[in-house]
């Protein structure tokens, strides 16, 4: 007889980039979204994440941090917004420090979250834009 494991019960999903400077925040949202099925990449700033996506196939999300060190959140997001290739593929911009709505509002985004991230609020906008 043949064993299961909850990693076998997971079902593949959507393909997530994080893009956030804190190693501790892409860490555990990966981790996270990995164990719920989720394909994830990283990017430690916006032009790092650019590089990624003109690099890789894209995205069916991207989770980017607004205040970052190179390339923050609202220069990648113009960026993003410039490049036709790019700029279809939704993003939800992160904060703890300012106020996620109005960035969201004002570059068009698909969506915010406040950290700390409410896991709940997470998983709605994965299943939204990501499965």
């Amino acid at each position: 007889m043949e064993q299961r494991t909850a990693a076998d019960e997971v079902r593949p999903r959507g393909r997530v980039l994080i893009v956030d400077d804190n190693s501790d925040t892409r860490e555990a949202l990966g981790d996270l979204l990995g164990a719920l099925g989720y394909c994830v990449a990283c990017a430690a700033d916006g032009m790092e994440a650019l590089e990624y996506l003109r690099s890789h196939e894209p995205p069916d999300l991207i989770l980017c941090d607004l205040v970052m060190p190179r390339m923050n959140g609202w220069v990648f997001r113009i960026e993003q917004q410039r490049d036709p290739a790019l700029a279809g593929i939704p993003v939800v911009f992160l904060s703890g420090v300012h106020d996620a709505r109005s960035a969201a509002e004002y570059l068009r985004a698909a969506d915010h979250l406040e950290k700390p991230i409410d896991p709940e609020l997470l998983c709605a906008i994965l299943r939204q834009y990501a499965e």
